[in-house]
């Protein structure tokens, strides 16, 4: 028998985190390292605490985009792999852009990975993800939009390809209420989905990243509607999952999601801060750490994330994993 417990973080330098569940049942892991991309993987989703990075890419400098490597996300879609990150050219915003790779071959971690380009948004942006509802390809982003009161919003498209893009980009969310513009900057980044019960959920970050206050925001829809209808989509009346300042847990957002060995239960991973940003623990190379707890289901059949766990907290293995050997 494997472990029956474990404490958070798996990954003590683990900002934007991304974990999947593969077909096979395995677990990959990516996060942000700024100047190449790397991937975990493991039989487990606690075993992805020891296992050891490799690296897949590390861009050439200088380029456009061969400086701050963001929020790797790795999927498999229609039986391909890509990774879609954040880069820019070492200047500012106004040259960051989400751009994909993809693999030649079966393996993530030894085959080829190929530059396919910086998709073509309308506006510069980061947190790049990839929907596929009636087997039609949305691409979500936070795009830095031409507006004085807030600094990044979602915005959605069509996919032609796993690259490209047409028609309009839409605005889904803005940061409009406080709970969204905490630490100086409006922000609403890093977009996920969830589905159920007939409904499409967006959890989304928002507020600044470096703010006590970042924070989770949930936007739905239902399945039958147009997911480029704006008026379509619903946002909840402030944050689904925010700091745990009696537990010490800050700043919790930046997330995605996965699901238990056996399929029975489902899994937040997200990154957080262990001090407040008053402390000067902060300032002197506190990190965001990768961390992992289970969510449920309310009865209106929203998902029901609850509060973040302490460090401290011995956390129950997810469903199914005790009996599978760390590899």
């Amino acid at each position: 028998m494997g472990k029956q417990v474990f404490k958070n973080p798996l990954l003590a330098n683990g900002a934007d985190p991304w974990v999947i569940k593969h077909t096979d049942g395995s677990y990959y892991m990516s996060v942000t390292r700024n100047n190449h991309i790397a991937l975990w993987h493991s039989s487990t989703m606690t075993g992805l605490a020891d296992a050891e990075p490799v690296i897949v890419w590390e861009p050439e400098q200088p380029g456009p985009y061969s400086y701050n490597l963001w929020a790797p996300e790795l999927h498999y879609l229609n039986e391909r792999w890509y990774i879609y990150y954040t880069a820019n050219d070492g200047g500012g915003d106004e040259t960051r852009r989400v751009c994909v790779l993809q693999l030649e071959g079966d393996d993530p971690l030894s085959a080829n990975w190929v530059f396919k380009g910086a998709i073509n948004t309308e506006h510069p942006g980061l947190d790049g993800t990839v929907l596929i509802h009636q087997n039609e390809w949305y691409f979500f982003y936070s795009g830095y939009g031409h507006f004085p009161d807030y600094g990044s919003a979602i915005y959605a498209a069509r996919m032609t390809n796993p690259w490209t893009l047409e028609g309009p980009n839409v605005l889904i969310t803005a940061p409009t209420e406080p709970w969204e513009k905490q630490g100086g900057m409006a922000i609403n980044e890093g977009p996920a989905f969830l589905r159920r019960n007939g409904r499409i959920f967006l959890i989304f970050s928002a507020s600044a990243t470096w703010s006590d206050d970042y924070c989770l925001g949930m936007s739905s829809i239902s399945e039958s509607s147009d997911l480029l209808d704006a008026a379509a989509w619903h946002k909840h009346n402030g944050p689904v999952f925010y700091k745990n300042a009696a537990e010490s847990v800050y700043a919790p957002g930046h997330n995605s999601f996965t699901t238990s060995p056996d399929g029975t239960e489902d899994w937040l991973v997200y990154h957080a801060y262990s001090y407040s940003e008053t402390e000067m623990k902060r300032s002197e190379g506190g990190m965001r750490s990768l961390r992992i707890q289970r969510f449920t289901w309310s009865e209106d059949g929203s998902p029901q994330f609850g509060s973040p766990l302490s460090t401290d907290s011995e956390i129950k293995v997810p469903s199914g994993e005790a009996s599978i050997s760390h590899a």
